[in-house]
């Protein structure tokens, strides 16, 4: 019976973790609840480093895989929507990253003490989303700096550090407050109550939590738009994704586009903003400028004298004989060439000058095969990973729009958003404002969308810029250099949205270096955990 009791208790205590976590989620979270989240799994663990469990460290992996498993699973179950089997094994590989940390550190503390067990707990998880952030297996959705999407003005000072900020500022106020608990409940009471240290940490607790939010406070009130004004128009034609998106004729979508853009569109207008897309039949990038849509667009634009147009396309790129081709690079069934796909943006003007960007930050086994030389033979699983058959191919370096005007505008498309670090070379390189466009309907009425939407704020702060987004479903909105949403458009409608924001060529301090918190952590955690494991190793061999 005792047993049974112990198991039902551990099961509750790793629930409580991951409902937390969930419920302080954007985009309908009580932002709150992450300063405690991670105290009763952290509690569990001491439990279970306490007892006389056999295979402490499997025990403890297990409990913290139901815990972040729950997270995962309430929060990105919407993935369900685009694929089923992708959100089987998306939400797996994620919960088993995320368990990796915690198990590093519960063997760090057994092997070194708490001190330095809890300290490495934060190199470890901070490590760990730095390395999310940039390996080919990506999904850094969860990102614990993301959670304060929704409160941009509680974290104002990410222009300095970044979401890691966000999650460093996460981590430290749940092992305080865990401290605390401990301390009170602990067998060791009175001694910690003699050298006062329950009142210590309290005093820090409190001093963690409020001193980054009072100062986020301060400086919110005293940011304001700055720069060169630039007169938008963003479209969200709201074309059903699974019905109409691929199905209906490239040229009815784009007329749509067109009309919508119209009732907003006047004399004054600097640039139109499309979403994802926008012109769905694949194009070959050397025939763009005579493609019938495109002349259709630069025809129209003829009564815009100041315009541009942005929007997304699917193209294509044929390799020459004798060039070099990618490792992304397909092969045409009936002759001996190869050729690349792309999810791209285009910038067109009135007199044809055309520009592109391939999307680059691309969705792991939907529009990319993760170390193709090692999974390469999953790619005909592709499609049933809610994916194309084959990668997508990309380019190396961001490189920025620019209008005739001079206007530098830095094109993102939809996952890409969600990067920091990612975007920052288009703001090194003098970009103004950031337009984002994505297609978010593949989840249907979810918190995926609005998840998203959220989540462009954010990269606001960071860089100060305005952001411009089109969504073909989804929110299409403007975001001024705070965070705060100016304008928005509601789910499942066709929308027209206009706006004057301001572009700067301001580089932010984390436009600057990055995510400088990331790579600290991951060199202290890799350094940690190797120290680690060689003292197990030559302890094992005595």
């Amino acid at each position: 019976m005792s047993s049974l009791l112990v198991f039902f208790r551990r099961f509750g205590t790793a629930l409580l973790t991951g409902l937390l976590l969930w419920l302080s989620w954007p985009e309908r979270g009580f932002t709150p609840l992450i300063f405690g989240a991670f105290v009763p799994l952290l509690w569990l663990e001491r439990q279970i480093e306490r007892s006389k469990d056999s295979r402490k460290g499997w025990r403890f992996f297990g409990w913290s895989f139901l815990a972040l498993g729950t997270w995962n699973g309430l929060t990105t179950w919407w993935i369900w929507n685009s694929t089923d089997v992708g959100a089987i094994v998306a939400l797996g590989l994620n919960t088993l990253f995320m368990c990796v940390p915690w198990a590093a550190f519960h063997l760090t503390k057994r092997s070194h003490g708490p001190a330095t067990g809890y300290l490495s707990l934060i190199f470890y998880w901070i490590g760990f989303e730095y390395l999310h952030l940039n390996w080919d297996i990506s999904w850094p959705w969860l990102t614990l700096g993301n959670v304060f999407a929704s409160h941009p003005e509680w974290v104002q000072w990410y222009e300095y550090t970044g979401t890691l900020g966000g999650s460093l500022w996460v981590l430290g106020v749940n092992l305080l407050i865990f401290q605390i608990i401990k301390n009170v409940f602990g067998r060791e009471l009175l001694a910690k109550l003699r050298r006062i240290n329950t009142l210590v940490l309290s005093a820090n607790m409190v001093g963690l939590i409020l001193l980054p939010l009072f100062f986020s406070v301060w400086r919110y009130q005293r940011v304001s738009d700055k720069g060169e004004p630039v007169n938008v128009v963003v479209v969200q034609p709201n074309i059903d994704p699974y019905n109409e998106k691929f199905n209906g004729t490239g040229s009815a979508q784009v007329a749509k586009l067109l009309q919508l853009a119209s009732t907003e569109a006047d004399s004054s207008t600097d640039l139109i903003i499309g979403p994802e897309t926008a012109l769905p039949d694949g194009l070959w990038e050397e025939q763009i400028g005579i493609d019938k849509d495109v002349r259709t667009i630069r025809t129209w634009l003829q009564d815009y004298p100041k315009a541009s147009f942005l929007a997304g396309l699917s193209s294509y790129k044929q390799y020459q004989a004798g060039e070099p081709v990618s490792a992304t690079a397909r092969k045409f069934k009936d002759a001996d060439a190869y050729y690349d796909a792309y999810n791209s943006a285009m910038l067109l003007d009135r007199n044809g000058n055309l520009q592109l960007y391939h999307k680059s930050r691309l969705v792991p086994g939907v529009e990319k095969m993760p170390y193709p030389k090692l999974f390469g033979f999953l790619e005909d699983y592709a499609i049933e990973l809610g994916g194309t058959s084959g990668s997508l191919g990309m380019q190396k370096n961001r490189t920025n729009f620019e209008t005739a005007s001079g206007l530098k505008i830095a094109p993102a498309i939809c996952y890409e958003s969600i990067y920091g670090d990612f975007l920052r070379a288009y703001f090194r390189g003098g970009a103004g404002f950031l337009a984002v466009i994505t297609n978010d309907g593949w989840w249907g009425n979810t918190p995926g969308y609005r998840q998203h939407f959220e989540y462009a704020r954010l990269r606001a702060v960071e860089f100060r810029k305005c952001v411009a987004r089109s969504a073909n479903t989804g929110i299409s909105c403007f975001i001024n250099q705070r965070g705060d949403v100016v304008a928005q458009s509601g789910w499942w409608e066709d929308a027209v949205l206009k706006h004057t924001l301001l572009a700067n060529d301001r580089v932010t301090f984390y436009a600057r270096h990055g995510d400088y918190i990331g790579f600290l952590c991951a060199f202290l955690a890799v350094s940690l955990l190797s120290f680690v494991l060689f003292r197990k190793l030559i302890s094992r061999s005595r």
